[in-house]
């Protein structure tokens, strides 16, 4: 905190301080303003009345106190709570850097209420308008153009709704649809394409290794890929709903 402390910022406080209240703060610039009295002054001159005693420094709480009346005249006097220092800043030599800031601060809002300031910026004043309520109904039937536009659009082109949107590439030669029934090339061909070797549906397909051997399979021929039932029998087998006892040859 003490790295950012700017001294060119110091000076120019310090001249604008003297200048304000008439009064010199002395060689150490915080050690000056740490008893509050030069602070109410300042801030009774750019606002009067702001704060009503300004208590003599004799003790301790009395410094205090006029630093708190001085945090509590700049509150009202416009400057925002996040620039204000605490009253232990400034008094036991905390930060000086936010009691800088606080400074300036006070002296941009100076400068905004029209004084003469050569320090701080200027605040932007806030432009509130009103508008009539019919003119606020109006405004709900126009379109911004931050929604886009519909200018020059038309339904040139434009097919019934449902159906399909043909696509065909021009650097093929190929002509465009002109009805619906005919199917671009990027919606790929049936060109050659036939039902040779087709089964009715439902039938099964009938598979074959030929370097086997094999012949071509009838529809009753199991093949081998479906596996085989060669030696299966039903030794064993029990009458269908019969359990199954279950033993450990051990036990027996």
């Amino acid at each position: 905190l003490a790295q950012k402390y700017d001294p060119q910022r110091e000076r120019e406080l310090r001249a604008w301080i003297e200048a304000t209240t008439g009064r010199r703060i002395g060689d150490s610039f915080m050690d000056g303003l740490k008893d509050g009295v030069i602070l109410c002054e300042l801030i009774n001159k750019l606002q009067p009345g702001s704060v009503q005693k300004v208590n003599e420094p004799v003790q301790n709480w009395h410094k205090l106190e006029n630093i708190g009346n001085f945090l509590r005249a700049i509150t009202r006097y416009g400057v925002k709570p996040h620039d204000i220092f605490e009253a232990n800043d400034l008094f036991e030599n905390t930060n000086h850097t936010q009691v800088q800031s606080t400074l300036i601060a006070l002296a941009s809002q100076a400068k905004t209420k029209g004084n003469n300031v050569n320090l701080g910026v200027k605040y932007a004043e806030k432009q509130q308008r009103r508008f009539h309520p019919e003119k606020l109904r109006e405004g709900r039937n126009i379109i911004g153009l931050q929604m886009g536009t519909n200018k020059f659009a038309s339904q040139q082109g434009m097919t019934a709704y449902g159906t399909r949107r043909h696509l065909y590439d021009p650097k093929l030669g190929t002509d465009q649809p002109l009805d619906q029934a005919t199917i671009s090339l990027q919606m790929g061909t049936n060109k050659g394409a036939s039902q040779a070797g087709m089964t009715a549906p439902g039938t099964k397909r009938q598979i074959f290794e030929p370097a086997l051997g094999m012949e071509r399979c009838d529809t009753m021929t199991i093949g081998l890929q479906m596996g085989s039932n060669k030696g299966a029998s039903q030794q064993g087998m029990t009458v269908y709903g019969l359990p199954r006892q279950v033993y450990d040859p051990k036990y027996c």
